[in-house]
């Protein structure tokens, strides 16, 4: 206990942190540590910091070392937690254990997400034998508890293990749930209110939560059946509670934070929102929708709720009236155009406005506003500010058949903005703002954040408004204007960027470069997040820029960039502004070689920025995009001209020794592809350099970090295919297949780069000295599939073996694949083939369908062992499979996204960025183009057709015998085609 606490004090010390987590990780897989270190949590005589640490690292064992193959944890140490959590966690009612508390609850939801119902199957019962009567303390932390399991069936695909594990929750904690539902309620809305009215709201808001929880998927009956207690005007729990104003609870005008009431409220609107997606018709049985509108307009109209700590409420209930009127089911509440002057009026205009602190923010706390204004990419779900929940009610109204009314009464608002605005721009630079955004939301039917406005309004011309009132602010001089109509015309630029056309966006560009060299944070900021999707734009599969398009000025437009990012200072600070270095990594993607005049300065100032960061990583997505501009500008340089290949070489080499060294492991992933990367460039033969960096990479410290394996495994091939005689000379190789062996084939996890790292084995090693080892090799593959068999190392295993019999290498063919299985047991070969290898290969995808073809097509022609008695049992399965491929041309056709991938560009950078905890950071201009590995066959029916006819007459035999509906017509086709084998 006392070595577990002081680590865990020692994991709070960054200069300790690393060693202390390393001693934990180690002391966890020892049988007991799960026990001693709930105690600890439980343990009021340790000081708090020691608690909440045990608390998180308890949850985080529960995230990522649950399921373990590497250090498995004792299953009789996650039975005996599995059933101390619930306790441990009602134990943790004293207020002051609050984050503790949560951490266990998280914990609980974390193995819960694994292990339930299957392996806990008393877990529900627990929790529902914890629930008190009176101690609402007790309660608020089962319910979230319950509520944690729950909430993720919210984001879960439909399917019948989901359905069996809610029937199996419902059937237990329907009852208990509606009971301490009406019990709570009636408790809040009686008088007076209870002394402990705080705890019993916090109770009522997780019981909501929770309802939600349970109608998610589809309705239950027990919640069917008591529709009316919560949904009936005037009685219904819900509607009661929308007028529920407690004085008690009523927070100060200047609080931020919302109240417990405006919480409630906003719940409860959450679910008329869920109820209206899903569940239309059982809103019909009773008039609740018009209830829920008529508490929209006596909460917020006429802005009756100012207050920051309201926006939560007014957002979701405005996104409430968008999801109704979307619906369709209520035109008789919204069609009337005076009703839709009401709304704009007293709902849209009123939060359609620039809000005080929102402007604060816009100052103070620059990528804050920026995050949330982007936040909105068209859909409800993505709601974040009232401007934006506001903008929404009236995109709905377009696009839900009231768009000539919408649009006619938001243009006397628009028009009115823009006349008080020109009226005195200094004074009402506001008016000319919500303008902008008003013409922005009407004139949107549908969008999405990575592609902009996809669909317009036909009755509102984007590009003349642009025209007449935007562009003069995108070229406006620094400072004539509002700071915010900068960055409102450079928002709609980015907005509607695909209402523009090539030449013109190609006309804005250079303004956009100018902004970049702004003063204001939030004004470059969006001049570099617009660049980036302007440059990102498709059409088709094809993008709209070219390397041609932005020569005359991507060197200015790098250095403005890089300016920016330089100068921010602090580590934290240099790296907390992802959206510059984005913009840098698009700059180079899109530029390629038009940058090798300024690459070794462009290198330089990007390893600087590195050296800066590293001192302190903290933004996963800055050091992605970095290292993915190191990346691509290294590919599309060397690529030119290698023999600027040095040059990176010597600016890469020290960086990346410091980070080895120091063992910075966000960063070890991408150093390992860039080494591999770099060295991949060498045509043959490997540098001193390298070669002195391999035994490091044997060592087993080098494999115990899994985002490092991906990396690691590219750069042992690329050292694999210039130096494998040299790695069989020195033993090195054995090194290499103890890691495959030992490490990654056990793993469930890591088993796919195992067998990649073992395909670059064969084909480099010579087959006469890998010949001693191989054998082991195939003992180990058996082995996993034998003790823990899955559908992904089952087609790992069949393609490893196909892929080894149709690789072109001298001495290395199919019966030295199938004696060294033989060797093993006596026709264990026929039992592989036939339940392993032909069921996969119809299963293959495209890239690995060649490769399956070509493996068999040499087995069945030149396998000595395939011709001998009784293997030949299995030779017509697996011709036959052969057959299915060539007579199904879609398994051997290209598909069309194959056909027209652009490589680098095809990679979608957004998609690619993850945190620190991410298994693996990919980079994508790493990966250099698909390699063939049997670019020898150019047609593989050819081939085969070729092979038959040099095949040893029994091949001959064996064919006259197959199936006469599947065998011979294929074969007389053969022979049609000219190939002499009958």
């Amino acid at each position: 206990m006392s070595n577990i606490a002081s680590l865990l004090q020692a994991s709070l010390q960054p200069a300790s942190r690393k060693q202390a987590e390393q001693q934990l990780h180690a002391l966890a897989s020892q049988q007991g540590f799960l026990a001693h270190l709930l105690t600890l949590i439980l343990d009021r005589s340790y000081d708090h910091s020691t608690r909440l640490a045990g608390g998180i690292y308890l949850k985080n064992i529960s995230k990522l070392r649950w399921e373990e193959d590497d250090a498995p944890l004792p299953e009789a140490d996650k039975a005996a937690l599995r059933s101390q959590l619930v306790p441990a966690m009602i134990a943790l009612s004293d207020p002051t254990d609050k984050a503790i508390r949560t951490q266990i609850a998280e914990s609980v939801a974390l193995i819960a997400e694994l292990d339930f119902p299957a392996k806990w199957t008393d877990l529900i019962d627990q929790l529902i034998l914890s629930l008190s009567k009176t101690d609402y303390s007790i309660n608020v932390g089962v319910l979230q508890t319950a509520h944690s399991i729950f909430n993720q069936w919210r984001a879960q695909v439909r399917s019948d293990e989901l359905f069996t594990e809610i029937n199996f929750v419902l059937s237990r904690f329907m009852q208990p749930f509606l009971d301490l539902s009406n019990q709570t309620a009636t408790i809040l809305l009686s008088s007076p209110a209870p002394s402990n009215i705080a705890i019993v709201t916090q109770a009522q808001i997780i019981l909501v939560d929770i309802f939600y929880d349970f109608t998610c998927q589809d309705l239950p009956p027990g919640i069917e059946d008591a529709h009316d207690s919560f949904f009936a005007p005037q009685t219904g729990l819900f509607q009661r509670f929308m007028s529920w104003d407690p004085a008690e609870l009523r927070s100060d005008p200047d609080e931020t934070q919302p109240s417990l009431p405006a919480q409630l409220k906003t719940k409860i609107f959450e679910i008329g929102e869920l109820y209206i997606k899903l569940f239309p018709d059982q809103l019909s049985r009773s008039p609740a929708v018009e209830g829920f509108v008529q508490s929209v307009w006596e909460l917020i109209g006429s802005n009756k709720l100012p207050g920051v700590a309201d926006d939560s409420l007014v957002s979701q209930s405005l996104r409430f009236i968008s999801t109704a009127i979307r619906s369709g089911y209520y035109k008789s509440l919204f069609s009337s155009r005076d009703t839709i002057a009401s709304l704009v009026q007293g709902v849209i205009i009123p939060n359609i406005g620039l809000r005080d602190h929102e402007m604060e923010q816009f100052e103070d706390e620059p990528l804050e506003f920026i995050r949330l204004d982007l936040a909105f990419g068209g859909s409800a779900s993505e709601v974040a500010t009232r401007r934006q929940a506001a903008a929404d009610v009236l995109q709905a109204l377009v696009s839900s058949g009231y768009q000539t009314e919408a649009t006619e009464i938001v243009g006397t608002w628009i028009t009115s903005g823009l006349q008080q605005y020109n009226s005195n721009p200094a004074q009402n630079w506001k008016a000319k703002d919500s303008a902008i955004y008003l013409l922005t939301a009407v004139a949107t039917e549908a969008s999405t954040t990575q592609h902009g406005v996809t669909s317009t309004n036909a009755l509102v011309d984007v590009v003349k408004f642009f025209s007449e009132h935007v562009y003069q602010d995108l070229q406006a001089p620094a400072g004539s204007i509002h700071e915010i109509l900068y960055v409102d015309a450079i928002r709609f630029l980015l907005t509607f960027r695909n209402q523009l056309t090539r030449d013109q966006l190609l006309s804005v560009l250079p303004l956009l470069v100018r902004h970049l060299n702004a003063d204001h944070y939030v004004t470059y900021t969006y001049a570099a997040i617009t660049i980036d999707r302007i440059l990102s734009i498709k059409k088709g599969t094809q993008l709209l820029f070219s390397q041609a398009d932005i020569n005359d000025f991507a060197a200015d437009l790098l250095n403005a960039l890089l300016n920016k990012i330089e100068a921010a200072g602090p580590p934290e600070k240099v790296a907390e502004n992802d959206h510059l270095m984005k913009c840098a990594m698009r700059i180079i993607v899109t530029a390629r070689q038009t940058l090798t005049p300024v690459y070794q300065q462009v290198l330089q100032r990007l390893v600087t920025i590195l050296g800066v960061i590293a001192k302190n990583p903290s933004n996963p997505n800055f050091d992605q995009y970095i290292f993915e501009s190191i990346s691509a500008l290294l590919r599309f340089v060397v690529g030119g001209t290698p023999s600027t290949l040095p040059t990176f070489e010597q600016t890469l080499f020290g960086p990346f020794t410091f980070i080895l060294q120091q063992d910075i492991d966000q960063y070890i992933p991408y150093v390992f592809q860039i080494l591999a990367q770099m060295l991949e460039a060498h045509s043959s033969g490997v540098p001193s350099e390298y070669r002195s960096l391999l035994p490091f990479l044997l060592t087993p410290t080098c494999w115990q970090q899994k985002g490092s394996i991906p990396g690691l495994v590219k750069l042992l091939k690329a050292f694999l295919a210039r130096d494998a005689a040299e790695m069989v000379k020195t033993g090195q190789i054995t090194a290499v297949l103890a890691v495959i062996q030992q490490r990654l084939i056990p793993s469930k996890i890591n088993d796919g780069w195992g067998f990649e790292l073992l395909q670059g084995v064969v084909q480099h090693v010579p087959p006469a000295q890998l010949k001693q080892y191989f054998k082991a090799v195939v003992m180990t593959l058996l082995t996993r599939m034998q003790t823990s068999k899955t559908d992904k190392y089952v087609y790992l295993f069949s393609h490893f073996l196909l892929f080894t019999m149709a690789v072109n290498v001298d001495g290395l063919g199919p019966d030295y694949v199938i004696s060294a299985i033989e060797e093993i047991q006596t026709q264990l070969w026929s039992q592989v083939l036939v339940n392993f290898i032909i069921p996969q290969v119809p299963k293959m995808p495209h890239k690995d369908r060649k490769v399956a073809a070509v493996g068999l097509i040499r087995m069945l022609t030149q396998s000595r062992i395939m011709l001998t008695p009784p293997s030949t049992q299995s030779w017509h399965p697996a011709f036959i499979s052969v057959i299915k491929l060539f007579s199904e041309p879609q398994y051997l056709a290209k598909s069309k996204d194959e056909e027209q991938s652009t490589g680098i560009t095809e990679i979608d950078f957004e998609e690619q960025t993850a945190g620190y905890q991410a298994a693996y950071s990919r980079l994508a201009a790493a990966d250099g183009a698909p390699v063939d590995p049997v670019a020898y066959v150019r047609n593989p029916q050819d081939f085969l057709g070729q092979a038959l006819v040099k095949a040893d007459p029994r091949v001959r035999g064996l064919l006259a015998t197959g199936d006469e509906k599947v065998v011979q017509p294929f074969v007389q086709a053969l022979v049609a085609s000219g190939y002499a084998i009958q």
